[in-house]
């Protein structure tokens, strides 16, 4: 059995040649390999194409290439909310490839498998899509998703042995175990280093077939900047309504996705009984409550917020990849998503503004194109008091024809022989009300 040699971070780093392209794992911060990122940056290699989830992410390693002007590139599926991230692209400083998470996922899956690339639904039919090759496949239109390759890869684990076998923690397999078979060297940043032997074959995530150095490192809550759960939800009245009304719509056994906002505050509604399972893209399902303990995320799994959260007993994690291959293959039942716009041919578009610094796509488009059953909650009009139910959707779409059920703070719709159709008018509105602030012409049950 091979022995893997271990490395500082800083010789490790010095692997990484000028203009090398660069996978990095990690969901936010969770799962990240900092020591190795910032080692990079410490180190002031350049003309990288810098290959992962979460592009420029403030305070980690990423954020620092960017900030030193080491990325003339990046891949991802966010390109967060960092201003000079922003900036970076908007000067012309780096050039952005956005991705849904997915397919991202899937496109670091396939170049590790030796697959040269694959037809998605996924973005078929938004902005992203346009320069894809699209085909119709079982009746659906899908774009072809070339496979991704690295030079080098920086992956996070919690456990190896010397032989380079890798354990993953939690929701931090993430993005690691795939980026682990698609670079030509791999470069694995691990808490524990073990005896060879040590770790049960059954437990081995990463064969050591894939691994090329070790670099021991023991991370601290603080360079994760995790911050420590803050327990239960508060919502106004309004939101919450409009979360129970969400929650109503949910059957016992069901397999559910929430997206950021709204959504979430779904999580606090589900009681053990009703038997509803969580399902988060960065790769769990069996999602519990908030820790009230205080905890951040050296102590529990993190949803797709990046919030501390619990596991429920029968929960099980896995990778970003076979976490989208759930929601692709069509085993979630029930997504449930924010949106900014939907229109009368059940359209959405929750993921751009024209105008405004573009934060990514993530796994929208992926859970709005696979989900058995989609569920849009939103603000029935602008702040100037525009309705955001429109004819048609003014904003880059997400998904086309993909919503089943919209809920706002005035009404719940639905759609009947693809049309719209008033179902509810919600406590403390009216139909007049409803009429008067919605562009899109409807049908009503009332």
């Amino acid at each position: 059995m091979k022995t893997v040699p271990i490395l500082s971070a800083a010789d490790a780093a010095a692997l990484v040649r000028e203009g090398a392209n660069l996978m990095a794992g990690g969901f936010g911060m969770t799962g990240a390999p900092v020591h190795l990122l910032h080692a990079l940056a410490e180190r002031g290699t350049g003309g990288l194409t810098f290959i992962g989830n979460n592009v420029g992410e403030p305070g980690l390693g990423g954020g620092r290439l960017l900030r030193n002007g080491q990325l003339r590139r990046a891949i991802g599926s966010f390109f967060t909310s960092n201003p000079e991230a922003v900036a970076a692209s908007q000067q012309g400083r780096i050039e952005i490839q956005l991705l849904p998470q997915g397919s991202l996922a899937e496109a670091i899956r396939a170049g590790g498998a030796g697959i040269g690339g694959f037809f998605v639904p996924a973005a078929a039919g938004t902005d992203l899509g346009q320069t894809a090759e699209t085909r119709t496949l079982n009746g659906q239109a899908q774009v072809f998703v070339p496979a991704l390759r690295a030079d080098v890869a920086f992956i996070r684990a919690w456990r190896a042995d010397t032989a380079g076998n890798l354990v993953y923690r939690r929701t931090e397999q993430n993005f690691n175990r795939a980026m682990a078979t698609a670079a030509d060297l791999v470069i694995a940043e691990v808490e524990h280093i073990e005896p060879l032997g040590a770790l049960d074959p059954d437990s081995i995530h990463t064969p050591g077939m894939f691994v090329d150095f070790l670099v021991q490192a023991h991370t601290t809550a603080e360079e994760l900047g995790s911050s420590a759960s803050t327990g239960a939800r508060r919502a106004d009245p309004v939101r919450l309504a409009m979360a129970r009304r969400a929650h109503a719509e949910l059957k016992r056994g069901d397999v559910v996705n929430l997206g950021i906002g709204i959504p979430t505050l779904v999580a606090d509604l589900i009681t053990a009984e009703q038997g509803i399972v969580l399902h988060t893209e960065n790769g769990m399902l069996g999602v519990g409550p908030a820790p009230t303990d205080g905890g951040g995320a050296m102590d529990y799994p993190v949803n797709a917020g990046k919030v501390p959260v619990t596991a429920l007993p029968g929960a099980s994690y896995f990778d970003s990849a076979d976490s989208f291959a759930m929601i692709r293959g069509g085993h979630v039942d029930v997504a449930i998503m924010g949106g900014l716009q939907v229109d009368a041919d059940r359209n959405l578009a929750n993921w751009a503004v024209p105008g405004k610094p573009l934060l990514g796509v993530g796994g929208a488009m992926d859970l709005a194109s696979g989900a058995r059953r989609l569920i849009v909650t939103l603000n029935h009009t602008e702040p100037d008091g525009r309705s955001k139910i429109l004819p048609r959707c003014t904003l880059p779409l997400t998904a086309l024809g993909a919503v089943d059920l919209i809920i706002t703070e005035l009404a719940v719709f639905g759609f009947e022989a693809g049309q719209l159709r008033l179902l509810e008018v919600m406590p403390g509105a009216t139909l007049d009300e409803v009429r008067a602030k919605t562009a899109a012409s409807f049908s009503s049950a009332l």
